[in-house]
C-alpha cells in the first residue's frame, strides 16, 4: 500500500480512488452552485434585453469587438493549457504541469489585463453606472440597464479569474514541492474542471454582450 504521503490519501478515505470520486462530487456540486448564480444574471438579462432591444444594441456598439475576440482566443488558448496541465499531472511529469500551469497563469493575466484595459475605456467614456454616466441619444436609461449587466457578469467574470489564478499558483507550488504524482493528481484534475468552467462562461458572455444587432 503507498503511504499516504505519496499519495495525499486524508485519512478520512479508505482509498485514493474513494478520494477522488469524493473530491469531483464536491467540485460538481459547487460548479452547480455557480450556475445557478450565473444563471439568474443571464435569466435577468434576457428579460431586459427583449424589453430594451434598442438600447442594448446601441449600447453594445460602444464596445470593442477586437479586444473581446482577443479575450476569447486566450481563454480558449488556457482552456488548451489547463488540459495539457491535467495530462502532464496524471502522467506524473512534474516540469511539464509547472510549465503548462505557468502558461495558463499567463494566459489569464493577459485576459485581466485587456479586461482592465476596456473597464479603463469605459471610466474615460463616462460608461460606467453611477452618477457620472453620459450616454448620446434617447437611449440613455436603456443604455444605463446594459452596462449595469456589462460590469456585474464581466465584472463576477473577472473575479472568478483572480480566484482561479489563486488556485493555479497554489498548485505551481504544490507541483515544485513535488507533492503530486501519477497516483495522486487530484487537485489539479478538480482545479481543471474550475477553469474550464470560468472559461465557458466566457464563451456565452461575449456574444450575449459584444455582438447584439451588429450586423446593422
Amino acid at each position: 500500500m503507498s503511504h499516504p504521503q505519496t499519495t495525499g490519501l486524508a485519512h478520512q478515505f479508505d482509498d485514493v480512488t474513494q478520494q477522488r470520486s469524493a473530491a469531483l462530487l464536491g467540485m460538481w456540486v459547487f460548479l452547480l452552485t455557480e450556475i445557478m448564480m450565473f444563471g439568474g444574471l443571464f435569466a435577468g438579462y434576457t428579460v431586459y434585453r427583449w424589453s430594451y432591444l434598442p438600447g442594448f444594441a446601441e449600447a453594445s456598439r460602444h464596445l470593442n469587438i477586437g479586444w473581446g475576440a482577443l479575450n476569447t482566443a486566450v481563454l480558449i488558448g488556457s482552456s488548451l493549457t489547463m488540459a495539457l496541465a491535467v495530462h502532464a499531472a496524471q502522467r506524473g511529469r512534474r516540469k511539464f504541469l509547472i510549465g503548462w500551469l505557468l502558461v495558463t497563469m499567463l494566459f489569464g493575466a493577459t485576459f485581466l489585463g485587456v479586461k482592465a484595459v476596456e473597464y479603463t475605456h469605459k471610466y474615460h467614456e463616462h460608461l460606467i453606472p453611477g452618477p457620472g454616466f453620459q450616454f448620446p441619444g434617447d437611449l440613455w436609461q436603456q443604455a444605463y440597464v446594459f452596462f449595469s449587466f456589462y460590469f456585474a457578469m464581466t465584472g463576477l467574470h473577472a473575479f472568478h479569474m483572480v480566484v482561479g489564478l489563486g488556485i493555479l499558483a497554489w498548485l505551481v507550488v504544490q507541483a515544485w514541492r513535488g507533492k503530486f504524482s501519477a497516483a495522486y493528481n487530484t487537485p489539479v484534475e478538480i482545479s481543471g474542471l474550475y477553469w474550464h468552467f470560468v472559461d465557458i462562461i466566457w464563451i456565452f458572455l461575449f456574444p450575449l454582450l459584444y455582438l447584439i444587432e451588429r450586423h446593422h
